[in-house]
C-alpha cells in the first residue's frame, strides 16, 4: 500500500486544483465576470485567488514530493502529502469563505509542504553522501 501512497496525493492534487478550477468558473458565471476579465464581483475575485494561490503552491509542493518519494521517504513524504492536501483544502473553502479566515488552513498546507521538503533533501544528500 505504501508504494501507492504517493499516486493517491498526486491524483487528490489533481481533484483539488479542478475543484479550485471549478470554483473560479462557477463564481465567474454567478457573477457576470465575463473572460478574460479577473477582477468583479468580491466572491469572483477570492475563487480566482483561490484558484491561483492553489497553483503556485502546487508548483513547490510536487517537486518535493518527487524528491521525499524517490530518495526513500515515500511513506512520510506521502503523509506530508495528505497534509498538505487536507490543508489546502481548508485553505480554499475557508477563503472563498471569508479571506481573513484562510490563515490555518495556510499553516496546515505549509507544515506538509515543509515536511515533504526536509525529509527530500534529507534522502537527496543521504544518497549523494553514500554514493
Amino acid at each position: 500500500m505504501i508504494q501507492h501512497l504517493p499516486a493517491v496525493v498526486v491524483l487528490l492534487t489533481i481533484l483539488l486544483q479542478f475543484g479550485a478550477m471549478w470554483a473560479t468558473g462557477h463564481a465567474r458565471e454567478k457573477y457576470g465576470v465575463k473572460a478574460p476579465a479577473i477582477t468583479g464581483h468580491p466572491a469572483f475575485e477570492r475563487a480566482w485567488r483561490v484558484q491561483m494561490n492553489t497553483l503556485e503552491s502546487t508548483m513547490v509542493f510536487l517537486p518535493s514530493l518527487w524528491l521525499a518519494v524517490q530518495y526513500g521517504f515515500p511513506l512520510w513524504g506521502s503523509l506530508g502529502g495528505l497534509v498538505w492536501v487536507f490543508g489546502r483544502t481548508w485553505y480554499a473553502v475557508a477563503y472563498l469563505a471569508d479571506a481573513s479566515k484562510r490563515g490555518p488552513g495556510f499553516m496546515v498546507s505549509a507544515a506538509g509542504w515543509a515536511v515533504t521538503l526536509v525529509v527530500g533533501v534529507i534522502g537527496l544528500v543521504r544518497a549523494i553522501a553514500i554514493g
